[in-house]
């Protein structure tokens, strides 16, 4: 499919893995692959799993694009809600099993599928932009308002908070925890089996009528960070 999104189908199982770089960074490119992996997984009618190298699912958006200039970086942070908006709207189950690190864009995905499992291990999970000296977004204070606990909320985007495992479990980050590296895709390819068995119909369906609101309150994030500066 793509050096750096790998496309895997086995027994109605699409599994995409992240490979760009020690930090998997997310670029236009990686996400034009992100795209044309889900355009396969929808033809192929699969539950989709992401991941990415081990030790690390993502440390964020690619740094030189960013400081490219101000319109690069609004235009990559809107291809990137665009994505996170896909993914929350895709037909089938959509699983992140995340292999160590997700920092910025990488918590964002998590913060963008049905089901997130994750590593017991010395990694870090969060928002990490204000340390960074980035405005936190309008899609990306959306996300982080509608998928994390409301006590952590505040600590995640405003303080840049970041979280072990554990911790990220309980913020809302994380669904479940394995204690080994090893135990990581069995785990979500066991979820994936199970998720197989629910009428995808009626999964699709629900899943656009319980988060209706909620894509509409992305869609004008999404036009509003289009002309805000991040800096």
């Amino acid at each position: 499919m793509s050096e750096l999104v790998s496309y895997q189908l086995n027994d109605g199982i699409a599994t995409l893995t992240l490979t760009n770089g020690k930090v998997n960074a997310v670029s236009p490119d990686v996400i034009d692959a992100f795209n044309k992996a889900l355009d396969q997984a929808e033809q192929d009618k699969a539950v989709v799993i992401i991941t990415g190298q081990p030790g690390i699912l993502s440390g964020g958006y690619d740094l030189k694009e960013m400081m490219k200039g101000p319109q690069n970086a609004l235009d990559l942070v809107a291809k990137g809600s665009t994505l996170a908006r896909r993914m929350l709207s895709h037909p089938f189950p959509v699983i992140v099993a995340c292999s160590g690190h997700a920092v910025a864009k990488g918590a964002f995905i998590l913060l963008s599928a049905d089901y997130r499992v994750g590593i017991d291990g010395p990694y870090n999970i969060g928002l990490n932009e204000v340390q960074i000296g980035m405005t936190m977004h309008h899609v990306g204070i959306e996300l982080a308002r509608d998928r994390l606990r409301k006590s952590v909320f505040n600590r995640s985007v405003i303080n840049g908070e970041m979280f072990g495992p554990q911790a990220a479990k309980e913020a809302g980050f994380l669904d479940a925890l394995v204690a080994t590296p090893e135990e990581l895709m069995p785990a979500a390819l066991a979820m994936a089996q199970q998720l197989k068995k629910i009428n995808m119909n009626a999964h699709t369906k629900t899943k656009l009528k319980v988060r209706k609101a909620f894509l509409e309150t992305l869609d004008k994030a999404i036009e509003l960070d289009k002309t805000t500066a991040l800096s």
